[in-house]
């Protein structure tokens, strides 16, 4: 399949894996409507796209709130006619062992982790349905794969949302395809709302030594959404080499 002149939404698109796909699927001719809560970043990704040729929008987008992500999509249909995937890609993980009782940060991640992903695709199903095409593409983790202390809670809304997509691939039909894309270590902020200073200090020290890039994450988001209409790539695992 060309994605050349596609349209796909990112989430989470200001930095680390949102930023990067954005980037790299508009280096292949998608057109790329990029959401994220600072909207000064969005605004200088888009910028970057269009001084390479690209063509991007963007939107202010908090996805705990559902009007944000149907607004996004409605922006998306607005400026380019369709769209063709949906990139759930935003997400926090501000982690800590389940005594620390940082209820708080178990409600954030439940919002953003879970109900951001649904609002999203909540949003998006019905121009799909209505194309008669696409292509949903979660962010999940790792973290719900192998499961380590202090990883809880965000690892279970991980797999929250890994069961879900399960559940949607299978509800879809021949119209719709369903990826999760799970990263390992990546260079991002990742641990920039991890509160907990030894949590914290661990997971940068582990992401010194061995973290990718997020452009690998990209990659594999664009490697699923080039495949023939009729081929789904269901789940893709991505992570570093020396990741135990």
């Amino acid at each position: 399949m060309r994605i050349e002149n596609t349209v796909a939404i990112i989430t989470g698109a200001g930095r680390g894996i949102g930023r990067a796909t954005a980037v790299h699927l508009a280096s292949r001719g998608v057109k790329v409507v990029l959401g994220a809560r600072r909207e000064a970043e969005i605004a200088a990704v888009a910028s970057e796209i269009e001084a390479s040729g690209g063509q991007a929008a963007y939107k202010a987008t908090d996805v705990t709130e559902r009007a944000n992500l149907q607004a996004l999509v409605d922006l998306a249909c607005a400026r380019f006619g369709r769209l063709d995937v949906l990139v759930n890609n935003a997400g926090i993980g501000p982690i800590s062992r389940f005594d620390a009782l940082r209820v708080e940060d178990w409600d954030a991640m439940i919002d953003v982790n879970i109900k951001g992903v649904l609002y999203g695709i909540a949003a998006a199903l019905p121009v799909f349905h209505r194309q008669k095409s696409g292509h949903i593409v979660n962010v999940l983790s790792t973290a719900g794969l192998k499961i380590l202390p202090t990883m809880g809670v965000y690892a279970a809304t991980k797999n929250a949302i890994r069961t879900a997509t399960e559940a949607l691939r299978q509800e879809a039909g021949a119209h719709l395809r369903v990826t999760e894309v799970s990263p390992g270590f990546v260079d991002t902020d990742f641990a920039d709302t991890i509160r907990d200073l030894d949590v914290r200090t661990g997971i940068e020290k582990r992401k010194r030594e061995f973290a990718i890039g997020p452009d690998a994450i990209a990659r594999a988001i664009a490697f699923a959404i080039e495949q023939p209409a009729d081929v789904e790539i269901g789940s893709i695992v991505v992570r570093p080499t020396a990741q135990d």
